[in-house]
């Protein structure tokens, strides 16, 4: 009887034991490769940047982070995934702006909600916004745009992404708030519109600075002002919208890092001590800047305040759309 006595102690010891490391989170982790969510395309911007990262702290974790492409939606699949996961940190969320900000306002119904269902845990890149124009156009800044635009009223041609785009509600609030008159010409993804940009098909498009970077250093397309309250890093001699002659505009992208709601803390903790030394490592940062992104990191409460500020630009850019949830 003693021994059997001895024996369900030592049971219920172990029991508490490993009950606590459970509430702390596994000591171990990540024991197994882990799944990076990524709501595009490969070779999209989001995914190119967010592979970046996942080689990075992969590395320094010891474990693969693997990226799990699932574009559609507006990101609505890619996010089901995740905020349906064990919160083990075995499931990751690259996030970026459609998917937190606009497919919310604009998609009646979502399995999830964008808030409760998911630890936010740091930003990791900016892509501002940059206005660019085609060479003959002849017009050398935002100003000489607004003014030729308000010349000729509704004769320029405006390429957008596709309709609740970022790029279409960049557009929209810019056309809004410089007072102009063009035509909105939504195109099947943002690479048909830079292409019809470049073709002259439309004149003139705000669309996320890794999809036309490359094209303004070659000459095939004008950039005349980028949509951050600050000069962008990569184009420091480029002037902001706003100091261009239309205050307050602002419009930007962005990409951060979600997990499932309930992740343990020491998780969270060590993905964001991983997230952020990484990068801030100068190679790091010399790749995220080749794609056209600056570096940036934040703790979870200011991840979550700047993404409840996108959420209220958005609505106004949503509204003046008159864009209704489908």
């Amino acid at each position: 009887m003693n021994s059997l006595v001895k024996i369900l102690i030592t049971g219920l010891v172990c029991l508490c034991v490993s009950g606590a490391f459970a509430a702390q989170g596994d000591v171990s982790y990540p024991a197994r490769p882990i799944r990076l969510m990524v709501p595009q395309n490969p070779g999209a911007s989001v995914d190119n940047i967010s592979r970046i990262l996942a080689a990075r702290m992969g590395e320094e974790l010891g474990q693969q982070i693997v990226a799990d492409n699932r574009p559609g939606a507006g990101g609505t699949l890619a996010a089901e995934v995740v905020a349906h996961a064990a919160p083990d940190g075995q499931t990751l969320f690259a996030v970026a702006t459609g998917t937190a900000v606009i497919s919310p306002q604009t998609f009646k119904k979502l399995s999830y909600d964008p808030i409760k269902d998911f630890e936010y845990i740091s930003l990791f890149a900016i892509t501002q916004n940059v206005l660019v124009v085609h060479p003959s156009l002849p017009v050398k800044s935002v100003r000489e745009l607004v003014a030729y635009a308000k010349a000729n009223p509704g004769k320029l041609n405006m390429a957008n992404a596709g309709t609740a785009s970022q790029s279409h509600l960049a557009c929209v609030l810019f056309t809004h708030m410089a007072g102009i008159d063009v035509v909105h010409v939504p195109y099947k993804g943002g690479g048909a519109s830079v292409t019809a940009l470049m073709g002259n098909e439309s004149q003139v498009t705000i669309t996320p600075a890794p999809a036309v970077l490359s094209h303004v250093r070659a000459g095939r397309l004008r950039a005349l002002g980028t949509g951050g309250t600050q000069r962008s890093p990569l184009m420091p001699d480029l002037p902001t919208i706003i100091e261009s002659g239309v205050p307050g505009y602002q419009s930007s992208g962005w990409m951060g890092l979600l997990a499932p709601a309930r992740t343990p803390k020491p998780i969270l903790d060590r993905l964001r001590a991983t997230l952020t030394k990484v990068v801030e490592v100068p190679a790091t940062r010399e790749l995220f800047e080749r794609q056209g992104a600056d570096p940036t990191t934040t703790t979870p409460a200011e991840f979550k305040k700047f993404v409840a500020d996108e959420y209220a630009r958005f609505t106004q850019a949503i509204k003046l759309a008159n864009l209704k949830p489908e």
